[in-house]
């Protein structure tokens, strides 16, 4: 009786260093669109678990192969791609599958602004997100594992992140820059689905 044969290359255990390079390739796809904010953290949970190379391999294999040649830095004075929201006595969305540029504005004046990035896809290294809340509400939701970085102010208002988990190593930077005046900044993870 003849015993199956394994590929002796995907038995192998990996180092620290092999999984931190999945970890980057994994958030190069996702800075590019190849990957939501959710299958990346959900592939990046994995990588740090994983023990063998057969294991990490399954988590790129749908991935194109990356280039060692750097794509050529944006020139100086290139303005940065933005996009604006703006609620005023009413609410402004944007969530689902969608292409996030450089920079998002979100203006709330006694409304409510949402910006949903679970599903999105990041174009860029760093995303900033300009918040701005007077007698209103901005809401960001952001998958846990981001690396979400809040400046600003809140005057009689808050300003403030209910992310709980740890920042996964590589994520694409989410700045979020607050001026909260009688009203909130709030980034949190999604809603758990209630079934």
């Amino acid at each position: 009786m003849e015993l199956e044969r394994h590929d002796d290359h995907d038995r192998i255990r990996v180092s620290d260093a092999e999984r931190e390079q999945v970890v980057e390739l994994l958030g190069q796809a996702a800075t590019e669109g190849r990957l939501t904010l959710d299958e990346y953290a959900d592939r990046a949970t994995t990588a740090h678990a994983a023990k063998t190379r057969g294991e990490l391999a399954k988590l790129t294999d749908d991935l194109p192969v990356v280039s060692p040649v750097a794509t050529p830095p944006v020139p100086f004075g290139t303005p940065a791609t933005r996009e604006k929201l703006t609620a005023i006595f009413g609410s402004e969305s944007r969530k689902g599958i969608w292409r996030v540029p450089e920079v998002v504005e979100a203006k709330a004046v006694f409304g409510d602004c949402r910006i949903e990035l679970q599903e999105a896809h990041l174009q860029h290294r760093v995303t900033t997100i300009e918040a701005e809340a007077l007698f209103g509400d901005v809401t960001i939701v952001v998958p846990e594992g981001m690396d979400v970085r809040m400046t600003g102010k809140a005057i009689f208002g808050d300003k403030r992140s209910k992310l709980k988990g740890p920042v996964v190593p590589g994520s694409p930077v989410i700045e979020v820059h607050c001026n909260a005046i009688f009203g909130s900044v709030t980034v949190r993870p999604p809603r758990k689905p209630w079934w």
